[in-house]
């Protein structure tokens, strides 16, 4: 997002943040029903052009809003999304793309007073893995032909019971509404935004062999120090390296691997 929405984004994080502070705010709940209302302004396009119309007055927008859900959602989604649509958009298609982000933000929160953060991000990396090195896999979640509920039910006999009921509810909800994006680009995003939620870096850490814990120790250590913020390791375990370690933090790549030391040399030589 770029300018006004930008902001806006950023002002219903504060408020989602400040609202979850709170004990006596179900955030799971506060999740599925800001999902709701994503799915909701996603189909109705003219609604969703009404809601950030910049020539409208804010108040009228989220009175708008209150008539509209106010005996469909709970008081904490109405002001929150009441807030959204008094702020100023770049595009319609903005509203959407946040109200999806703080619904996934609300359940990572959920997530995060559970304890089961750390397994949340964990498990969804190694989903995308699994998604990414499992063509038929891939095809059965993606494919537009496909009822919804079969996707769930599939999704179902995959995580249930062997994954947190977060990640289940966030890879339900990928796989549900993609929204124009990959399944793999989904995930990734998903990652990111359980890192962002703890203040951390993610760094996908591909070795031929699997590291020790004190080897994780060090790398975190080190990678710390680097980049100034606290890291989280996806660990990833690929032959194809030989030796070594290959770390992609955001777009920067380190290349420890002996391929790529190899590969590199190769380069060199030819030139």
């Amino acid at each position: 997002m770029n300018g006004a929405s930008r902001d806006a984004l950023a002002a219903g994080r504060e408020r989602l943040d400040a609202l979850t502070d709170s004990t006596s705010v179900d955030a799971a709940q506060l999740a599925d029903e800001l999902a709701s209302v994503t799915a909701l302004l996603d189909r109705e396009v003219s609604l969703r052009r009404v809601l950030t119309d910049p020539s409208q007055a804010g108040e009228a927008k989220a009175e708008l809003v209150q008539r509209l859900l106010g005996s469909q959602v709970g008081g904490h989604t109405v002001d929150l999304v009441s807030g959204l649509v008094r702020s100023r958009w770049s595009r319609s298609r903005d509203l959407v793309d946040a109200l999806e982000e703080l619904a996934s933000l609300a359940d990572l929160t959920a997530a995060q007073q559970a304890g089961t953060l750390d397994s949340v991000e964990d498990e969804l990396f190694r989903f995308g893995r699994i998604v990414a090195s499992n063509t038929e896999l891939r095809a059965a979640l993606t494919d537009r032909k496909a009822n919804a509920s079969a996707k769930g039910e599939l999704l179902r006999s995959l995580l249930g019971g062997r994954a947190a009921a977060t990640t289940e509810r966030l890879v339900t909800r990928l796989v549900a509404a993609p929204r124009g994006r990959s399944l793999e680009a989904g995930l990734e995003s998903l990652t990111k935004l359980a890192a962002d939620r703890r203040n951390r870096m993610v760094a996908v850490v591909t070795s031929a062999v699997p590291l020790s814990d004190p080897q994780k120790q060090r790398l975190g250590a080190a990678l710390a120090k680097l980049y100034g913020r606290t890291m989280h390791l996806n660990l990833d375990v690929d032959p194809a390296v030989l030796g070594g370690i290959r770390v992609q933090v955001g777009d920067e790549v380190i290349n420890g691997s002996l391929a790529d030391r190899i590969e590199d040399a190769g380069r060199r030589l030819a030139s």
